[in-house]
């Protein structure tokens, strides 16, 4: 289990802070976010104690190539998590957007949307570019941007200012998942991608899970102009991450050149193209979901508040789904995974909106649906990155951001139909969507790639 590796990797790491705490705290602290080895900052004599404090773990360099993989993932997941705490902000605030700018229900559902197709559609172009050049500067840089710019909201005063927000936001998180995907499942490590990826989606998930309770407590503290304090983290916890990540330059010089987007884009008339289908609909029914649901609670009498709890639980459920499936997916044949998982995520989707979150029933069906949506993450990723390893990030693009773009355009499909017929009988004519990502997963095509695969030992 990949927590038994989580496990490891801290024990040894804290065993040489402990140690060093009382006289080199910021020495200490670099061990865990640098990758230096608490034998390299213990080994030295403290200022007039005149003796030196025994290592407490081996050098990085004779540690198990595993566990510097697992450390990688680990920081790229506290990343991510800061990544998508940002891209969960704006939902929860549609009710209280909707209000003040006096909007339609297809109108604040083009805000969400705006957002998802930015973070979504560069992924690709992203992915080759840091294939190419390095990966670091986009990890980094991207959830810098989007902090920045999403937090900015907060002093829009007009509807295309909020568009132009959000699009500058969007495309900062979409530089961040490419190589951050690339970063956690690292394809040339060989087994145990599944379980990497899933650290990494679990911080994601995580961070989404916790920006809606962020977001309208800040609002409710101050107004729209108190988001400005949530780029605090991002501006202090990300500049270290730059020094703890590779930067990949080394492997791009290394590696043959990755495949132009041309040749990623061309395995979609392969079974990438189902995959991409899977994805794209699972993406379109999860945000719809979070979109709508929001303006479900407000239209049922509901608070903001409960909007944001709503939201809270379907998203942290999705974090320990992707646990789960990243598990799973090294462990049993990830095409029957993925028809396991999609077959129950539609009753539990359709359960949860028909209820709502006014009982505890329904905050229990929107528990399982993002348990059960966002399983099927880890399987399509890993899946992804084997068919074409040589672009393991232009490929994470096409398959996360792309297929979650295009997913998401039919979210305004949803939010013009609830204004006629209203929000939640909307969403609930969407939600057999997922009826297709069971169809795709079953094409004998995916049966035939991985159908006799063997998980990884």
């Amino acid at each position: 289990m990949f927590w038994l590796e989580f496990r490891e990797v801290l024990s040894a790491r804290w065993q040489g802070i402990l140690a060093c705490a009382r006289g080199r705290w910021w020495s200490a602290f670099g061990a865990l976010i640098l990758g230096g080895s608490p034998t390299e900052i213990c080994s030295h004599p403290r200022p007039g104690s005149g003796r030196t404090v025994p290592d407490a773990a081996p050098p990085v360099q004779h540690r198990p190539v595993a566990n510097q993989a697992t450390r990688v993932a680990i920081i790229v997941a506290v990343a991510h998590g800061i990544n998508d705490a940002y891209a969960s902000f704006v939902p929860p605030l549609l009710p209280r957007i909707m209000g003040n700018l006096g909007l339609s229900i297809a109108s604040a559902a083009t805000l969400s949307v705006t957002f998802a197709i930015a973070a979504s559609l560069p992924q690709p172009l992203f992915g080759f570019l840091a294939d190419r050049f390095g990966r670091r500067i986009f990890a980094v840089a991207g959830p810098l941007v989007a902090a920045v710019f999403v937090t900015a909201i907060g002093f829009a005063t007009s509807y295309w200012v909020l568009v132009l927000c959000l699009l500058m936001g969007g495309i900062g998180s979409a530089a961040f998942h490419p190589p951050g995907a690339s970063y956690a499942v690292r394809v040339s490590e060989g087994k145990g991608g599944g379980k990497r990826y899933s650290i990494f989606s679990f911080g994601g998930s995580l961070g989404f899970a916790i920006g809606p309770l962020v977001a309208v407590a800040l609002v409710q503290w101050g107004g729209m102009g108190r988001l400005w304090v949530a780029v605090i983290p991002a501006a202090l916890i990300m500049p270290l991450f730059y020094f703890g990540l590779p930067s990949g330059r080394a492997e791009a010089r290394q590696a043959k050149p990755p495949p132009p987007p041309s040749v990623v884009l061309r395995h979609l008339r392969g079974p990438l193209g189902l995959i991409f289908g899977i994805s794209a609909t699972m993406a379109f029914v999860q945000r719809a979901f979070l979109t709508m649901e929001p303006i479900i609670v407000a239209d049922m009498g509901g608070s903001e508040a409960l909007g944001a709890v709503t939201l809270t639980i379907y998203l942290a459920a999705q974090s320990v789904g992707t646990v789960a499936g990243g598990v799973l997916a090294d462990r049993m044949d990830r095409r029957k995974l993925l028809i396991h998982l999609c077959s129950w995520a539609l009753p539990a989707h359709l359960l949860a909106v028909w209820i709502g979150p006014l009982g505890g029933l329904g905050l229990a069906a929107a528990a399982c649906a993002g348990f059960l949506g966002m399983a099927t993450l880890p399987p399509i990723v890993v899946m992804a990155q084997e068919l074409v390893p040589d672009g393991a990030a232009a490929t994470s693009g096409v398959v996360m951001g792309l297929a979650w773009a295009t997913g998401s355009v039919f979210v305004l499909g949803t939010g013009a139909l609830a204004d006629v017929i209203g929000p939640q009988f909307a969403t609930l004519l969407s939600m057999p969507m997922i009826g297709l990502a069971i169809l795709l997963a079953m094409h004998p095509a995916l049966k035939h790639t991985w159908g006799s695969a063997t998980a990884d030992p």
